[in-house]
C-alpha cells in the first residue's frame, strides 16, 4: 500500500489552529479530498481538536501529520487518512467529562464520535495523539447527521 505523509510544525501559539485547518484543507484538495466532502468536514474538525489540545494542554509547539493511505479496490476500501499530532508533552491524553456550560473537556469526546479508530502512542520524550478515518466509509454515507454542515473557521 502506497502512503502519502506531509507535516507541518505548529507553534505554542493558539492562533497557529486556524494555521493548522487552512494547511490542511489545502492538502486535502491536492489529495482529491474537496473542501465539501463530509469526509474533509470531519477530518478538519479532528485536526482543529489535537492541535487545540496539544497547544492549550502543552503550551509548547506540535507537529501536525497527515497520512493518507492508497486505495486497495480489489479489497472494497477507498484508504484511509490518518491525522497525527506529536508533542513533547509526555503526559498522556485524559478524555474529561464537561458538564452543561462548560466550555471545555469535550475535544477527545469529540474525536472518540467521530474518527474510526483513535489512540496516542509514545514518541521520543513526548507523544502522538492520533485518528483515522476511512474514506469508504464517509463515501458510504456513515457521517453522523450533527456532522454535516458543520462549518469550522478557516
Amino acid at each position: 500500500m502506497q502512503v502519502l505523509q506531509v507535516q507541518l510544525e505548529v507553534g505554542p501559539d493558539p492562533a497557529e489552529v486556524g494555521r493548522a485547518r487552512r494547511w490542511a484543507r489545502s492538502r486535502l484538495a491536492g489529495s482529491g479530498i474537496g473542501d465539501d466532502e463530509p469526509l474533509a468536514e470531519i477530518l478538519i474538525l479532528l485536526i482543529s481538536e489535537l492541535v487545540t489540545n496539544a497547544v492549550v494542554h502543552t503550551g509548547c509547539p506540535a507537529v501536525l501529520r497527515m497520512l493518507f493511505g492508497g486505495d486497495a479496490p480489489e479489497a472494497g476500501i477507498a484508504g484511509t487518512v490518518r491525522v497525527e499530532v506529536a508533542d513533547i508533552s509526555a503526559r498522556p491524553p485524559q478524555q474529561r467529562k464537561a458538564d452543561g456550560e462548560d466550555t471545555n473537556g469535550r475535544g477527545l469526546a469529540l474525536v472518540d464520535g467521530l474518527a474510526d479508530r483513535w489512540g496516542w502512542q509514545a514518541e521520543g520524550a513526548g507523544k502522538s495523539i492520533w485518528c483515522e478515518v476511512d474514506r469508504g466509509a464517509c463515501q458510504a454515507g456513515r457521517v453522523a447527521p450533527q456532522v454535516r454542515g458543520f462549518v469550522t473557521a478557516p
